[in-house]
C-alpha cells in the first residue's frame, strides 16, 4: 500500500515528458504498422509477383522466406541503431529510424521481383527494430522514476493501435496491396516533430561528457557490455528473455486465428467462412485482451516488481494456452478465452519496455536495450523453425504443437530467477 507522500505515477510529469511520450509512441505506433502492413497484404502482393494462386506452395515458402528476411533486419537494425543511439544521442537515431522504416515501406509501392520485396522488408525491418531501442531509452530517462514503468509501459502497449490501423488499411485497400505501402510513408512526417521537440536526455548528455573528457566510459562499447560482469549477464539473460516472448509470439500468440480456424471447420463452418472468422477473433477479440494485457504490464510492474510481473503473464500463459485450446465446447467459449490468452501471450511484451533500459547504465542503455530486444527477434528465429515444423507433421494435431509450443513460458520462468530486480531503483549510472 503506498504512503499519503508518495505521488500517483501522472502526478509531477511535466508537459515537455508527456511530449516525449506522445512522440515516442507515435513512432511505435507506426513502428507497428510497418511491421504489421506486410503481413495483411503479403498473400495478395506474393500471387501478383509469383503469379500464382493463394495458399499454393510458393506462396507460403516465400511468405515465410520474407518474414525471416525481415526478422534478421530488425536484429541488425535493434542492435546497430542501438548502438548509434548511445554514440549519436537519441533524438537523430530515432530520427534516422522512423525514415527508413517509412521511405524503404513506401519503395515497396514500386516492387516487381521476389528480391525486391525481400531487399525492402530487410531495411524497413532494420527501422522498425532500431525504432524501439532508442525511443524505450529516450523515454526510461526523461520520465521521473515513480512514473517511468507506467509510462514505458504506456508506450509499449501503442503498438496495438499500429497492428489495427495495419489491418484497416488493408480491409480499406483490398488486392491493391500497393497503394497500402505508400500510406507508410505518412510516418516521415514525425521526423520534423522529433527533431523540433525532443531534447537528448541530461543522463546521455552527461555520459557524453564524461567520455569526451576521457573518463573509463566508452559510449555504446559493446566489449564493456559483453564483457564488463556488472552487464554481461543482464545482457544475455534479457535477450533470452525477449527470445522467448518472441518466439512464443509467432509459434502461440499468432496461432490464435489458427485455433479459432480449425475450431470452425471441427464444427462443420465452410472454409471461406471459417477463415474470415478467424481472422476477427485473432485482429480484434485477441488483440483487445492483448492491448489490455500491454497497459497493464507498467501498473502490476509498480506493484509487484518486474521479475513478480513477468512471472505472472508466465505463469497465467502455461495456462490459458492449453486451456484455450482444449477447454471450448463452443465457439462462443472459445471467443470468451481468446482475449484472456492475449492478455498473457502478447501483455508480457510490454515488460521489455519497462524492464530493459533499467538494466543498463547511460552509456550502454540504449545498445543494451537494443542487444536484448533484437537479439531475442535472432533466437526466436530458431523457436519460428521448431514451430513451423512441429505444425507441418503428418498427423500433428495443431492443439498438441502450440501447446507444446508454450512451455517455453517455464524457461523464461527459469532465466527470471538469475535476473535482478529493478523495482523502486534508479538507472543505473
Amino acid at each position: 500500500m503506498s504512503s499519503s507522500t508518495e505521488p500517483r505515477w501522472y502526478q509531477g510529469v511535466s508537459r515537455y515528458q508527456w511530449i516525449v511520450l506522445i512522440i515516442a509512441s507515435a513512432g511505435w505506433v507506426f513502428d507497428a504498422f510497418e511491421g504489421q502492413l506486410f503481413n495483411v497484404t503479403r498473400n495478395q502482393m506474393l500471387v501478383d509477383i509469383l503469379q500464382q494462386p493463394a495458399g499454393s506452395p510458393e506462396v507460403r515458402y516465400w511468405g515465410d522466406v520474407l518474414l525471416g528476411a525481415f526478422l534478421i533486419g530488425g536484429t541488425l537494425g535493434g542492435i546497430l541503431f542501438g548502438w548509434l543511439g548511445d554514440r549519436w544521442g537519441r533524438r537523430p537515431v530515432m530520427a534516422l529510424t522512423i525514415l527508413f522504416y517509412s521511405v524503404f515501406t513506401g519503395l515497396t509501392y514500386f516492387a516487381t521481383e521476389l528480391w525486391h520485396v525481400a531487399a525492402l522488408r530487410f531495411l524497413v525491418a532494420m527501422g522498425v527494430g532500431g525504432e524501439w531501442a532508442v525511443a524505450a531509452s529516450l523515454v526510461a530517462e526523461v520520465m521521473p522514476q515513480h512514473a517511468r514503468a507506467h509510462m514505458s509501459g504506456i508506450f509499449h502497449s501503442t503498438s496495438i493501435l499500429g497492428a489495427w490501423f495495419a489491418a484497416w488499411v488493408g480491409l480499406a485497400v483490398g488486392d491493391n496491396w500497393r497503394v497500402a505501402f505508400l500510406v507508410g510513408v505518412a510516418p516521415a512526417l514525425l521526423v520534423l516533430w522529433v527533431r523540433s521537440r525532443v531534447r537528448e536526455p541530461e543522463s546521455w548528455e552527461q555520459a557524453r561528457k564524461q567520455a569526451a573528457e576521457g573518463h573509463t566510459i566508452r559510449l555504446g562499447s559493446f566489449r564493456e557490455l559483453l564483457a564488463d560482469p556488472r552487464w554481461r549477464g543482464r545482457a544475455w539473460a534479457g535477450m533470452l528473455l525477449a527470445a522467448i516472448g518472441l518466439g512464443t509470439f509467432w509459434g502461440v500468440t499468432v496461432a490464435g486465428q489458427d485455433i479459432a480456424r480449425e475450431f470452425l471447420l471441427r464444427s462443420g463452418v465452410d472454409a471461406a467462412a471459417a477463415g474470415e472468422r478467424a481472422k476477427f477473433a485473432f485482429g480484434n477479440v485477441e488483440a483487445i485482451g492483448a492491448g489490455i494485457g500491454m497497459f497493464a504490464f507498467g501498473p502490476l510492474a509498480v506493484l509487484l516488481g518486474r521479475k513478480y510481473a513477468f512471472a505472472l503473464y508466465h505463469i497465467g500463459a502455461l495456462i490459458i494456452v492449453p486451456a484455450t485450446c482444449y477447454l471450448p465446447g463452443s465457439y462462443g467459449t472459445l471467443l470468451a478465452l481468446l482475449p484472456v490468452y492475449g492478455f498473457f501471450t502478447w501483455g508480457l511484451h510490454a515488460g521489455y519496455a519497462v524492464y530493459f533500459p533499467e538494466l543498463f547504465p547511460h552509456h550502454l542503455r540504449s545498445t543494451g536495450t537494443g542487444f536484448c530486444f533484437n537479439g531475442g527477434r535472432l533466437a526466436a528465429s530458431s523457436m519460428l523453425l521448431l514451430s513451423g515444423w512441429l505444425k507441418a507433421m503428418p498427423g500433428m494435431d495443431l492443439r498438441h504443437a502450440i501447446t507444446f509450443m508454450s512451455l517455453a513460458f517455464a524457461l523464461g520462468l527459469v532465466v527470471l530467477w538469475f535476473m535482478p530486480e529493478t523495482k523502486g531503483k534508479p538507472l543505473p549510472e
